[in-house]
């Protein structure tokens, strides 16, 4: 029952980190910066891996699509590949979850599910970390540029997106880890046969033992 406890527990972080993760993905604000007037803010600028918005006090948004992707700059496409790795390895590793889970009536025998529930950890770990570098990657252009006294365009800052997706790359790789520590060994007690002497044997067994000693008095000692 513990076992299952802890399968449950690690489950839940997991789906809880890949829906952060899976949302990050689309979200607007991954870099932000804002123009203010005497009074108001009077525009805000934004991007995201896919387009640069421009809002003004108003509320009304003019966006623009990144025209090309060959022309996008190397650091963007790489976190776009990233953050879609990120997505597909938490889809595959929640379905290897669901069929490995002991709580489940698929996957076999246990031995089978016990492996299949420690791949899925490592889906979500290997998903937990393309995220975390996908968005470590983009922050790392942001403050590089913000900071840079030779950088004379316009300066963002870091967007709720990044914090959205580093929340949920822990959790995938918290929720990972618990999956392959807590059935690590699981594995190699199920992956085992046990052998269980019939009582025939176990009365031979008793038999021989009892008659070890007497060998050194030489075969009369069995008479």
């Amino acid at each position: 029952m513990g076992n299952m406890a802890t399968e449950i527990v690690a489950f839940l972080l997991t789906i809880s980190g890949w829906i952060l993760v899976s949302s990050t993905l689309p979200t607007d604000y991954w870099k932000v910066s804002s123009v203010d007037g005497t009074v108001i803010t009077t525009a805000t600028f934004w991007s995201n891996l896919w387009k640069t918005c421009v809002t003004d006090s108003t509320g009304v948004s003019n966006c623009k699509d990144f025209p090309s992707m060959l022309a996008l700059d190397a650091y963007i496409q790489v976190c776009r590949a990233l953050m879609i790795a990120a997505v597909c390895l938490g889809f595959f590793g929640a379905i290897l979850a669901l069929v490995g889970m002991k709580c489940t009536k698929i996957g076999g025998s246990d031995t089978t599910k016990a492996r299949l529930t420690v791949l899925s950890g490592f889906h979500f770990i290997l998903s937990g970390i393309c995220c975390m570098i996908a968005c470590s990657i983009y922050a790392n252009r942001i403050t590089t540029d913000f900071f840079d006294p030779m950088f004379v365009a316009q300066k963002f800052e870091l967007g709720a997106a990044l914090f959205i997706g580093w929340s949920g790359s822990v959790l995938c790789i918290l929720g990972g880890l618990i999956f392959c520590l807590s059935l690590s060994g699981a594995i190699s007690v199920r992956g085992g046969a046990s052998y269980v002497p019939t009582r025939t044997e176990q009365g031979k067994t008793a038999t021989s033992l009892q008659k070890e000693p007497l060998k050194q008095f030489g075969r009369n000692a069995y008479v």
